[in-house]
């Protein structure tokens, strides 16, 4: 990406992220929080800390389908790399554009020295999943949740 788009996709970042938080059972207040906190660390001022990799992804047309954004997942361990996000616009899914930049994802990583890369898939997205997993990828914790009634005082 150039300086610009990756300008804009950070400026683009939070929202989307506070909401993905919410959805699979974050408080908006925590979602938010922690949104916050997590987008200044790994974009600091706008832009990408060292090691983050943000790319766009085209089909075979050239077309911009998507993003891809990798990096280190802590500066401690820069070999454990960590997909941040991939995103194919709703028009382009179901092509395989997602297994596309997940196998970019890869070569990316390995490219850079990672010898792991992680990712976190929200509760609620079976097809990020399903994805995953038929790409090898190993369930490593699973957080459950369950809504008690409310009870009057």
């Amino acid at each position: 990406m150039t300086e610009g788009e990756v300008t804009e996709f950070a400026a683009g970042l939070l929202g989307p992220y506070v909401a993905e938080r919410i959805t699979a059972g974050d408080h908006p207040d925590d979602a938010r929080r922690i949104a916050e906190e997590q987008t200044a660390n790994l974009f600091p001022g706008g832009r990408p800390a060292p090691g983050q990799l943000v790319y766009r992804v085209l089909d075979d047309a050239g077309t911009d389908v998507g993003s891809l954004w990798i990096g280190p997942r802590t500066p401690e361990r820069p070999a454990a790399f960590w997909v941040w996000g991939v995103e194919i616009d709703e028009p382009h899914r179901g092509r395989g554009l997602g297994r596309a930049a997940m196998l970019l994802a890869e070569e990316a990583a390995a490219d850079q020295g990672a010898t792991e890369l992680g990712l976190n898939v929200f509760g609620p997205n079976a097809v990020a999943r399903h994805l995953c997993e038929s790409m090898g990828y190993e369930t490593t914790a699973v957080n459950m949740r369950k809504s008690l009634p409310q009870r009057s005082s």
